[in-house]
């Protein structure tokens, strides 16, 4: 079975990633980690000279060859990942998704922790930020709101997020 979790930058993808692998012994796949590895370049160092359409490229080509050759694991994927070209469709088709929904607030805040390293709001002010979280959650939830499973982690631990997933994937009870 491949976990595929999906949510808009700062939503916790990467680090319910980590406590999950640990709960149920699966490895991770990461794929802008992965992207970044084959470019030898930062995902922010690919926007800039190859921009973002060459980035999307990427995604998709690495995201087509995990499913293709994984069978077990847990996948984190970009927030854009799930929003363009089938992505979405061929995520539901081939893997568990699981949607880790948060609010503006809580995304505003944990994106304020390390604004400079993500390429797409960068160079946006942070008085500004809300607005354009809440912009693009509008245009991305079409695609994220398809997924087989939705968590809400506002006020969540890390630790609750993890059960909550166990639970409603294998529907069993892990207290």
């Amino acid at each position: 079975m491949i976990i595929t979790l999906i949510g808009y930058m700062g939503s916790g993808k990467s680090l319910i990633a980590s406590q999950l692998s640990k709960e149920i012994n699966l490895p991770i796949i990461d794929t802008d980690f992965e992207i970044s590895k084959r470019n030898n370049r930062s995902i922010g160092q690919i926007f800039e000279t190859k921009g973002e359409l060459y980035f999307r490229r990427q995604e998709k080509e690495i995201l087509e060859e995990i499913l293709a050759t994984h069978e077990n694991l847990i996948l984190s994927v970009g927030g854009g990942t799930p929003c363009y070209y089938n992505n979405m469709e061929l995520l539901n088709s081939s893997t568990h998704t699981v949607f880790l929904q948060a609010s503006v607030s809580t995304l505003t805040r944990n994106l304020l922790l390390n604004k400079n390293k993500r390429p797409l709001i960068s160079r946006i002010s942070d008085e500004e930020l809300p607005e354009f979280i809440a912009k693009h959650l509008f245009e991305r939830n079409i695609f994220y709101t398809q997924a087989q499973t939705t968590i809400i982690t506002d006020g969540k631990t890390p630790e609750e997020i993890t059960l909550e997933i166990k639970e409603k994937i294998f529907r069993q009870d892990y207290t």
